[in-house]
């Protein structure tokens, strides 16, 4: 592979080319093993288009997912999308951990970095559940998280899929542990789901506090934030995770043509606001094909 250089404190790796090589030509079991250990993988300078994005990352995925709020890039497979959702601060996530269906990696393409600010932060859940003191790492290891979402026929069909019927959404939630739903007359979903702060990382086995708590503080239905018990989540809480966030802060300041793969297990990440409407960053979402 070509020059390999760390970035932070994470382990991150960037990979640079240095001699006009494409990005589909790249050992594919040296990428997967960089990206075990590393969690955070970013390419540059192979001048990457969301469509190559997305064919280097069928080779590392056995299937991909949607999220229902970015709309598709025409000519891809729906697959991939547009990262559009305002200009402001984006609270540390992990991808889609508020339901049932989080992916293993969520996958960036910068078209266009903004001219200042943008950049995506990220921080290492296993370092950050470390971090955390014992009294407030056993809250959260003796109580799970509750989310409560509304899914109108236009949400879950861009996450199924255009065609997808009622049948498909029982199809995708009927059995799955911690799920609960309610199909409204308008055919919106109605969806509660209860999980842990806490996870396994796919890769290691340990324990990292990647989640969508602050993210999702308060729930589509208007509801704040809870413990499944109904105990609030206080501010207090809130504060104390942040505090411990700071001086684990990494960011990615895009590049045209930037790849990022990042273990959505592992890692929290969001946004630097910007106000450059230039700015296009493409994503992918995807289960990965090894272990």
């Amino acid at each position: 592979m070509k020059r390999i250089e760390p970035l932070g404190n994470s382990g991150t790796r960037v990979v640079y080319n240095v001699d006009g090589e494409r990005i589909l030509d790249l050992p594919l079991p040296q990428v997967r093993e960089l990206f075990k250990s590393a969690g955070v993988v970013i390419f540059r300078g192979f001048s990457v288009d969301p469509w190559t994005m997305k064919a280097f990352a069928d080779r590392f995925s056995a299937r991909f997912n949607r999220d229902r709020l970015r709309p598709p890039v025409k000519g891809s497979d729906g697959f991939v999308q547009k990262v559009t959702e305002g200009m402001g601060y984006v609270e540390p996530h992990s991808e889609q951990a508020n339901s049932p269906f989080r992916p293993d990696a969520i996958w960036f393409c910068c078209g266009t970095p903004a001219s200042e600010g943008g950049e995506t932060l990220y921080w290492d859940g296993v370092r950050l559940w470390n971090q955390l003191d014992p009294e407030l790492r056993k809250l959260f290891t003796t109580k799970k998280l509750r989310f409560f979402q509304r899914y109108g026929p236009d949400r879950w069909k861009l996450f199924l899929g255009p065609a997808s019927t009622l049948a498909h959404v029982r199809c995708a939630l009927d059995d799955v542990v911690g799920a609960s739903y309610h199909v409204a007359d308008d055919e919106a979903i109605y969806l509660e789901y209860v999980c842990s702060a806490v996870v396994k990382t796919k890769y290691g086995n340990q324990e990292a506090f990647t989640n969508s708590l602050l993210s999702e503080r308060s729930n589509t239905l208007g509801e704040l934030m809870a413990f499944e018990d109904g105990t609030p989540i206080t501010d207090d809480v809130v504060a104390v995770i942040k505090r411990a966030m700071i001086p684990l802060t990494e960011e990615i300041s895009w590049q045209p043509g930037d790849v990022a793969f990042i273990d959505n297990w592992r890692f929290l990440h969001g946004r630097n606001p910007f106000t450059d409407l230039r700015r296009e960053i493409f994503s992918c979402l995807s289960f990965l094909n090894f272990f």
